[in-house]
């Protein structure tokens, strides 16, 4: 059971390190966004040498990973002081998951996204684990599945394996908003059916918005079935639109979950922003079932919390 403090005024200061920030789980979480992990550096691309760095400022900056689901799910377990941020990475390129051949063996390619990712861990592993791959199963070279077919299901087999999630982004990048209901319900059914004939009881509980652009109706996006496959999603992924807010504040809304795309500009414009801004950051109380938020606070968390034990904290 959450249980909910209200601590006394905080005042945020300039903080030698991001340790000493005090508790405010009504803070903003960012959700960053990659697509190509390739070169060269470019508007949709992010260099093998500079996703590497991206997480080392992470950390260094006391941001930790969570899966998706458990933003959803409100289920935050970091560290006390530390920040959650969220990873995801768009439409299945190569460079996020290759495969190499080694000596008769598939090793993974230590400068894609998931190789990266699993040797950053191995290094630091308090830095937590998650990351969603919002897929696209029936697009066209080099985007379908990461582009190595004769490995598709033991990619996405892995994935789940490790812990990381797999997200519906339609079969082929399907701008919805252009399609009627028929077409908007295939695309997002066909893509579900896809990722189960490799991994079959797994259930995608997100999808991300191709282009941004809702459908018409987006309740067509939120649950409904297609020839025999039935989906529902949990959250909607905008492109853009900054951090999202705290998944324990009324502001959350799962159907438009907001991103930040992860090239230089932007992701150096948000770090700044929030070491100029710290009361407007998440930081955990380290314990993942209660949510501290400042006094006067209180009208700010989501109305379903409203019933949860309300402590006093000197």
């Amino acid at each position: 059971m959450l249980v909910l403090i209200l601590t006394a005024a905080l005042v945020f200061v300039s903080l030698a390190t991001t340790a000493e920030l005090p508790p405010n789980e009504l803070g903003r979480i960012m959700i960053l966004e990659y697509h190509k992990i390739d070169y060269p550096e470019d508007r949709w691309t992010r260099t093998p040498e500079n996703f590497r760095r991206d997480l080392d400022t992470l950390y260094a900056r006391g941001y930790r990973l969570v899966s998706l689901g458990d933003l959803l799910d409100g289920r935050l377990a970091v560290p006390a002081g530390t920040t959650p941020v969220v990873l995801t990475f768009d439409d299945s390129s190569p460079g996020q998951f290759r495969y190499l051949e080694q000596n008769g063996t598939l090793e993974i390619d230590p400068k894609s996204a998931v190789g990266i990712l699993e040797a950053f861990l191995r290094e630091r592993p308090d830095f937590g684990r998650g990351a969603t791959f919002f897929v696209l199963p029936a697009a066209d070279p080099p985007n379908r599945l990461f582009n190595q077919p004769a490995h598709a299901g033991k990619k996405l087999q892995y994935l789940v394996s490790r812990g990381y999630e797999i997200g519906n982004h339609t079969l082929w990048h399907a701008n919805l908003g252009k399609y009627d209901e028929a077409t908007v319900r295939a695309q997002i059914a066909g893509a579900q059916q896809w990722i189960q004939r490799h991994v079959p009881d797994y259930r995608p509980r997100t999808l991300a918005l191709p282009h941004g652009v809702y459908p018409k109706d987006v309740s067509w996006a939120l649950r409904g079935s297609a020839k025999g496959v039935t989906y529902s999603h949990d959250a909607i992924l905008m492109v853009a639109g900054g951090a999202a807010p705290s998944p324990f504040s009324r502001a959350f809304d799962p159907v438009r979950l907001p991103r930040i795309q992860a090239v230089e500009a932007e992701l150096s414009s948000w770090l700044r922003y929030f070491e100029r801004h710290p009361h407007e950051r998440f930081a955990s109380d380290g314990d993942p079932d209660v949510i501290t938020v400042a006094a006067g606070s209180r009208d700010k968390v989501r109305s379903d919390l409203r019933n949860v034990r309300v402590a006093g904290r000197p």
